[in-house]
């Protein structure tokens, strides 16, 4: 069998990123035949067709994915060495994709600017968003290090825990409850809950929470999609929630939200840096690590009572 070339295998991976030839031909600026030839020849050293064509675009076969897997660990192995040859000739250059779920990005730029400080020429991009997009971009090989509450299962990972994730139940100031000291948890029962999605850290928080509540798991309360849109619902006065502590210091310090003072809060969790296990950690990884050791937890907000 002969072998497939680095241009090969980089066409495959970016006509599986866009999906179609024409969005791959000017990602890679190259004509739409070249592609098309490209796609063609990896697919004669395959020995099987790598890509099914559709209405809508292409798809990867199965032995299409496994290509475009391989390629893409040669793709961050080479990143890795191009890391590794400038680090070793300037100290401190390279790359860092960061990833943070939705609740992190309340002090991720915070913590980016700082390392940017000491570390002025690593590159830094960042990408926000659930918890399943995060472990998705992970599994994708899309960030070199994510920030979440806990260390998913769904890939192997390295995690290095930075600091402490507390989770409070924020209401309308006028709520009924606020200002009361140590509110029992039965209290709540009966209060209207806004929830995130499920799977995400806060509903598994929520879940554990409201599991000592009977009958409230049946019924969780009205499912919302973000942080920001839970807080605005709050004000509102559409219901109670349950959320972390890092997303509301403003809202709290601004009295728009009121902590309630109940029994068994906060939820303690741990916030995580994490990446995949089977990697190299680059030069910029690790300084990126040690800085998260060494102040991390200094960037996270604080909310009284926590």
């Amino acid at each position: 069998m002969s072998e497939f070339t680095l241009r090969q295998l980089r066409t495959l991976v970016a006509v599986h990123r866009t999906g179609k030839i024409i969005s791959a031909s000017r990602e890679l600026g190259l004509t739409q035949p070249a592609v098309s030839l490209q796609i063609k020849e990896a697919e004669s050293v395959a020995g099987t067709a790598l890509f099914d064509r559709t209405s809508t675009g292409v798809r990867p076969t199965a032995a299409g994915r496994a290509v475009i897997e391989a390629a893409l660990a040669i793709e961050e192995r080479l990143r890795v060495l191009n890391d590794e040859v400038r680090a070793l000739s300037s100290g401190r250059k390279g790359q860092l994709r960061l990833g943070v779920v939705s609740t992190a990005k309340y002090f991720a730029p915070s913590i980016m600017a700082a390392f940017k400080r000491e570390f002025i020429d690593v590159e830094m991009t960042l990408f926000v968003g659930n918890r399943a997009e995060i472990i998705n971009s992970l599994r994708d090989r899309m960030v070199d290090v994510a920030l979440m509450g806990r260390p998913p299962r769904e890939v192997t990972v390295r995690s290095v825990m930075f600091g402490t994730h507390p989770f409070l139940i924020i209401a309308p100031p006028d709520h009924r409850l606020a200002g009361l000291k140590a509110v029992p948890k039965e209290q709540l029962a009966a209060e209207s809950f806004l929830v995130r999605e499920p799977g995400s850290g806060t509903r598994m928080a929520l879940d554990m929470f409201l599991s000592e509540l009977p009958g409230r798991l049946d019924t969780p309360g009205l499912e919302m999609g973000s942080n920001e849109t839970i807080k605005q619902a709050v004000m509102a006065g559409l219901g109670i929630a349950l959320i972390s502590a890092h997303t509301i210091a403003l809202e709290v310090e601004q009295k728009r939200l009121a902590v309630l003072d109940v029994e068994g809060m906060p939820i303690w969790r741990q916030w995580f840096s994490v990446s995949r296990a089977e990697r190299t950690l680059t030069p910029v990884m690790k300084a990126f690590e040690d800085f998260l050791l060494a102040r991390g937890a200094a960037f996270l907000p604080r909310v009284e009572g926590t």
